[in-house]
C-alpha cells in the first residue's frame, strides 16, 4: 500500500500531551492518528461525540439560583472562613 505524507498544526502543548498519552497506550502519533481515520472510514462519521457542554437542568436552576442571590446581596449571608461556615451549616 503506498503511504503519503499529512502535514496538520496544531497546539504544541496539545501534541505533546497527546503523544505521552499515545506512548502510555503503546502508540506512536501516528499511529493514533491513522487508527482514527481508518475508524472515521469504517463509521462514515466522527467516531465520537462531539457537542456543546450544555448543562442539564438542575445546573441550569443552581446557575439562577446563584444569580437570584447575587442579586439579593442583603438576604444571603457570605463566609470569609470556611471553618466558621462548615461551623454554621452543620449545627
Amino acid at each position: 500500500m503506498a503511504t503519503t505524507n499529512v502535514s496538520i498544526r496544531m497546539d504544541e502543548d496539545l501534541k505533546k500531551q497527546a503523544e505521552d498519552l499515545f506512548s502510555d497506550l503503546g502508540l506512536n502519533f501516528t499511529t493514533a492518528v491513522t487508527t482514527f481515520v481508518r475508524q472515521s472510514v469504517r463509521e462514515q462519521k466522527i467516531p465520537f461525540s462531539i457537542g456543546r457542554n450544555v448543562p442539564n437542568e438542575e445546573t441550569i436552576l443552581a446557575i439562577e439560583e446563584v444569580e437570584q442571590m447575587k442579586k439579593a446581596k442583603a438576604s444571603v449571608k457570605g463566609y470569609t472562613d470556611v471553618d466558621v461556615m462548615m461551623t454554621e451549616l452543620l449545627k
